[in-house]
């Protein structure tokens, strides 16, 4: 994986920018550790850092390519899964190649398929393409998000990057945050809505879009949605073919010309890669590397609840002894988890799911450690129907976004000058309302499919990619490539049209999916109740962030008391969250993290000191 920026001004010459765009490059080093590049010319530069997965030799970049008298250049950021079919395409027209990174072979597939290459992809990747004839910059993302791709206009230049805090350091690039950042970030977080960031006028190139810029402006272009059509197939047939997509997608994404490794939490989703991985190690079982999250004196501490209702441990051992991993138990203690609260903010350029977030950081930095690619069981609750949203009356018909109903609370928790301006309840209702006008039906879905498929949609566009977010933000700050078997275009596709009934198989969370996979796990996997990432359970974490809270309370000139209710913060901390009556965000956010998470606003707004009009 890697990191990207770049410059395109049509009005002058920016040829000798290397300044300007090496700097913005450089915030981009823990995307790409291991090299960097540039590649400057009148009305384009380019800036790359690279983390060597593939190819180590002739995958650099940024990359160019002369073809019939016309030179292209990419940046890239991601790994295409397909690589070796489109190369035999390209060779069948007369394409050779150096070498054998999918860098060379995707610049030039754009060549051969022109605007219409995102179709013919399979993989997580962002990209730009510069034609030094048309003198136009081809950008494309990937069907759900996995890569990120920012971008705004200022003083006749285009500015575009991997991450926002790369925007943000071209000289130009003021960070603004107006109603709608507010409504974003206050409303929505650490959600978003696709295409929006908080701040001002960056905006990012949607999941499933390519885009356009030339001359006569920017053009975007959709080449992706999930479409609705009947589902033909049987229950067996269904179950074949989901087999069979989970077995070509995870086999895909375990080549790499660097160590790797699987994360294993001991629920369903991380131990059917870990179960399929291991007949892909047989033959080299040295290399079959797995890697666990626990805290310290979670042991002591754990409290079994309806959203985890059981702790990890012993069905990792369960997964270790059964595929005969080598197995990296790593354990994270709870000053660690709050001191990582600020590093987190900054990889996501935005306060985002508090310890949930620093915690995955600091677990992805102790992997790459070890391996400098992991696998990740990301995607699946959300594509097999895991969440309790799925199942619950009051979530279907809460009219908002499930995971997110504390509108009351979130008004509340704002400072009264800010209220007078911000109505959050009618900012979600309309995001919300756009969201459900995205979704395709059949006339014969049923009033139920209706319902499931309002869900699935919400939870595949909404809540999906900020998990997505999180897993690139979190493992590409520490140098790290996580991939996401579970998040195969093809594989959501299908799921997309799977009828409840079959779905949700015996009434269950991932029904169908624990039945798919039934003789492939130990059965005591295959019947485990969901259990999300596992979180610290410490009381002295809660102590920890109420002491940072305080502090930052106790500061006359604390920037979150401009923007957040500080009697309403202050009730908060004298009741350890519990003022707070529901979570912040999804199930956990809770208490501590609530109380993570205003840490980092008030980190957010010192560290970017953004400029506030209401």
């Amino acid at each position: 994986m890697c990191g990207f920026c770049g410059i395109v001004n049509y009005n002058k010459d920016i040829s000798n920018n290397r300044k300007i765009i090496g700097n913005m490059a450089e915030t981009l080093s823990s995307r790409g550790p291991d090299e960097d590049g540039l590649f400057l010319d009148t009305n384009v530069n380019l800036g790359h850092k690279r983390l060597i997965v593939i190819d180590p030799e002739k995958g650099k970049q940024p990359m160019s390519f002369t073809f019939q008298g016309n030179t292209y250049t990419i940046v890239y950021n991601g790994q295409i899964y397909n690589t070796k079919e489109l190369r035999d395409i390209l060779t069948e027209n007369d394409f050779s190649f150096d070498g054998h990174c999918d860098t060379e072979v995707l610049l030039k597939a754009y060549i051969h398929f022109g605007y219409d290459l995102p179709k013919h992809l399979n993989g997580i990747f962002s990209f730009a393409i510069w034609d030094s004839k048309k003198k136009e910059l081809y950008m494309a993302r990937d069907h759900f998000g996995i890569k990120p791709f920012f971008y705004t206009f200022k003083n006749s230049n285009f500015i575009f990057a991997s991450e926002i805090k790369a925007v943000l350091n071209h000289p130009d690039i003021e960070p603004v945050v107006d109603d709608i950042g507010l409504y974003e970030l206050l409303g929505v977080g650490p959600a978003h809505t696709p295409g929006f960031t908080p701040f001002k006028n960056i905006c990012e190139l949607k999941p499933g879009y390519f885009a356009v810029f030339d001359i006569n402006g920017f053009k975007m272009e959709r080449y992706f949605k999930l479409e609705t059509r009947p589902h033909l197939d049987n229950f067996e047939q269904t179950c074949k073919k989901i087999k069979y997509y989970l077995d070509d997608s995870i086999s895909r994404q375990l080549v790499s010309d660097v160590p790797l490794g699987m994360m294993l939490s001991g629920g369903l989703d991380s131990s059917i890669i870990t179960a399929y991985a291991s007949k892909y190690f047989k033959d080299c079982p040295e290399r079959f590397q797995t890697f666990s999250v626990d805290y310290v004196d979670n042991d002591i501490n754990f409290k079994k609840s309806d959203f985890q209702p059981n702790s990890d441990s012993e069905f990792i051992k369960l997964m270790v002894d059964k595929y005969g991993c080598r197995h990296t138990k790593i354990v994270l203690d709870t000053p660690e988890l709050a001191t990582s609260l600020e590093n987190a903010m900054i990889a996501r350029d935005m306060p985002g799911m508090a310890d949930v977030d620093s915690s995955l950081y600091l677990f992805c930095r102790e992997i790459k450690n070890h391996v400098s690619v992991a696998l990740s069981g990301e995607c699946s609750d959300e594509i097999f129907a895991g969440y309790p949203w799925f199942f619950r009356d009051d979530a279907l018909h809460s009219n908002t976004f499930p995971w997110s109903i504390a509108i009351t609370e979130r008004q509340k928790l704002l400072n009264p000058r800010v209220a007078e301006k911000l109505d959050l309840k009618d900012y979600i209702d309309c995001r919300y309302e756009q969201a459900l006008n995205q979704i395709e039906y059949m006339d014969s879905d049923s009033k139920e499919t209706i319902e499931k498929r309002k869900i699935s949609y919400l939870t595949l566009n909404w809540w999906m990619q900020t998990l997505l977010d999180r897993c690139d933000r979190m493992a590409m700050a520490s140098g790290l490539e996580v991939r996401v078997p579970f998040c195969d275009h093809r594989l959501v596709q299908y799921m997309w049209n799977v009828p409840w009934e079959m779905k949700a198989l015996n009434g269950r969370e991932k029904g169908l999916l624990r039945y798919v996979v039934k003789d492939d796990l130990p059965k005591e996997i295959v019947d485990r109740k969901k259990s999300p990432y596992p979180k610290t359970h410490n009381p002295t974490y809660l102590r920890a962030v109420k002491k940072q809270l305080i502090t930052i309370m106790d500061n006359p000139n604390a920037p979150i008391k401009n923007v957040l209710n500080e009697t309403y913060i202050r009730e908060i901390l004298d009741t350890d969250g519990s003022a707070f009556t529901r979570p912040w965000f999804g199930q956990l956010m809770t208490g501590p993290q609530l109380m993570a998470y205003l840490c980092q606003v008030n980190m957010w707004l010192e560290k970017y000191q953004p400029k506030i009009e209401l």
